[in-house]
């Protein structure tokens, strides 16, 4: 299939960020009155898990938050689509089947971002064999991002039998149960926009717990966003209360005098999740319960996230404590990388022609001139700020504002919105405000300090007349580009001092840089002696990609893909064989 290789999504790009925020908006609306789940299970009566319990042993893998840059998406689908993969001296069969865990596509659902940033690349990977007797097949919960359309595009690509690549998509619902050898149980769901699982998939999952469960059954759960940490970061965010609800009154039954005794020793093995872009794993404190693991495995082709603002304990499942065992990359590395934000002009050259523009727009309504008087780049290019004559700069600057009621809007709504930017609801709570003024203040400073400058400059200096065409020239230059460079540093090193001191904006400050690496998947083998899964990184995904198919059948070359596994394999013992 014909598609486009495309870059890592620009988050700091003014277009992109009113785009995105305009679909985030109508979504959650719609999507609160026109919800696709309760129309899917209208149209799908049958609640039936998907059975692989007949095989002997079965593999899956684990990917979650793919659908991002060709370079990271790619390394990973060429990975997934190996027959095998050998680490350690043992081979890992590909997987008999794919789960995707959530943000399948970036930034925003429409079918051309999935044929770009999902389908082709998973199709030049693993193209459609159609001679092959078995093709493993592959199964999606929606994301955030997945859910900007109200899942229009997710529901299309699959729910309806279709291929990606040589994976068959096999679902009717965008949340399913698969039934896998020694009673283990994968149950996937669908949290939509605000962590909510709606009547119809509550009544789905009931069916499956009551009627399909055995007393000793195993359950590997899976949701799009890593609740647990959620909770830890802000104790008001009440998404893992939702989930622990869905555990203990579907799963367990509690309260359900039909199934609640059957049900009661089912044991949650692991809870599986990405959202987060990168690999962290936290497991209950031993005691007499059999521990779970919260694995957040969300290293599938966006940015990465860091992993330095985790916490070393957390409270996980029924008040259990937990303890943060492995992060991929290292807290140490993930501190490294953020200083990173330090060049953030480097990064965002929109971001920097943004503050510029506001620089020269601002400037030049404070530059009206009255009738008979001297302009303000006229008053100010009179007085010294070295020479200790700041009173007399505030004193034109404050004189002039109250003339010029829609310059003082418009820095009042800059220092507004830097504050609104803020990150309240997580790290040290009443520092970040104070951050939050800080960082606001430093842009208004800013902008009349070079404003001051480049009048001294230009004016007194260099003695340009104020309307020559050479000196406005000048000056528009000297705002866009060293007045956007500056102000993009002073966003960048609110960025640094936010996400390494106050351990919050923990989104802003690492979509900034774009970080390919430090991918991750996992593949999971279910045995008669239990379950093991294999963590496996990509610190370095491959950028050399080269074009070698045809523009009907794509396929590219490339690598090496230098492959590891992030930690020791995670075995848990099968204590009950059915």
């Amino acid at each position: 299939m014909k598609f486009e290789r495309k870059p890592m999504v620009n988050w700091y790009d003014p277009k992109q960020l009113a785009f995105t925020s305009v679909k985030t908006v109508l979504s959650s609306v719609f999507g609160n009155f026109a919800d696709r789940r309760e129309l899917q299970a209208a149209l799908d009566q049958d609640c039936k898990p998907f059975d692989y319990s007949k095989k002997e042993a079965l593999w899956f893998d684990y990917i979650s938050d793919l659908g991002d840059g060709f370079n990271s998406t790619y390394t990973m689908a060429s990975l997934l689509a190996r027959e095998e993969l050998e680490l350690r001296g043992k081979i890992l069969k590909r997987g008999d089947v794919l789960i995707m865990g959530g943000d399948e596509v970036y930034p925003t659902p429409e079918n051309i971002e999935y044929d770009n940033r999902l389908r082709g690349p998973y199709t030049a990977a693993f193209p459609k064999d159609k001679k092959a007797i078995e093709r493993p097949d592959v199964f999606a919960i929606p994301g955030n991002h997945d859910w900007y359309d109200g899942l229009t595009n997710f529901l299309r690509l699959f729910t309806q039998k279709r291929s990606l690549g040589n994976w068959k998509t096999q679902q009717n619902r965008s949340y399913f149960a698969l039934k896998l050898p020694y009673d283990y149980w994968v149950i996937a769901i669908d949290i939509q926009l605000n962590a909510d699982i709606d009547y119809p998939q509550i009544c789905f999952f009931k069916k499956i717990a009551k009627e399909h469960f055995n007393a000793n059954s195993k359950v590997i759960l899976c949701t799009s966003e890593p609740s647990w940490v959620y909770k830890s970061f802000d104790t008001k965010n009440d998404s893992f209360d939702r989930l622990q609800f869905f555990i203990d009154k579907v799963l367990l039954g509690q309260g359900e005098k039909d199934y609640e005794e059957k049900n009661k020793s089912i044991n949650i093995e692991a809870i599986l999740t990405g959202d987060l872009h990168h690999y962290a794993r936290y497991e209950t404190i031993k005691d007499e319960t059999k521990p779970c693991h919260f694995i957040t495995a969300g290293g599938g082709g966006a940015f990465m996230h860091p992993t330095h603002t985790l916490k070393e304990e957390i409270i996980g499942t029924h008040e259990r404590k937990a303890e943060l065992k492995k992060t991929f990359p290292s807290k140490s590395g993930s501190t490294k990388l953020s200083l990173l934000n330090l060049a953030f002009p480097f990064f965002s050259l929109t971001m920097l022609l943004f503050f510029g523009t506001y620089n020269v727009f601002t400037t030049w309504i404070l530059q009206t001139k009255p009738t008979g008087g001297e302009s303000l780049m006229e008053k100010l290019s009179e007085f010294d700020l070295f020479q200790g004559e700041l009173s007399q700069i505030l004193s034109v600057i404050g004189s002039n504002l109250l003339h010029f009621p829609t310059a003082l809007f418009l820095n009042l709504l800059l220092f507004a919105g830097l504050i609104l930017f803020t990150d309240t609801s997580s790290g040290k709570k009443k520092l970040n405000y104070i951050a939050g003024v800080i960082h606001g203040l430093l842009h208004v400073i800013n902008f009349y300090f070079l404003l001051w400058l480049f009048s001294y400059m230009n004016l007194t200096v260099w003695g340009l007349e104020v309307d020559n065409g050479k000196q406005i020239a000048l000056f528009t230059a000297e705002m866009v580009v060293l007045g956007g460079f500056i102000s993009c540093l002073i966003f960048g090193l609110y960025l640094t001092v936010s996400v390494s001191l106050l351990k919050n904006h923990i989104t802003e400050a690492s979509s900034s840089y774009r970080w390919e690496g430090y991918k991750n998947f996992l593949r999971i083998s279910v045995t008669k002696e239990g379950l093991t899964i294999y963590p496996i990184g990509v610190k370095n995904v491959v950028s050399n990609w080269k074009e070698v198919g045809t523009e009907k059948n794509p396929r590219f070359e490339g690598g090496p893909i230098n492959y590891e596994l992030i930690e020791d394999p995670i075995f848990i013992k099968n204590e009950k064989i059915s």
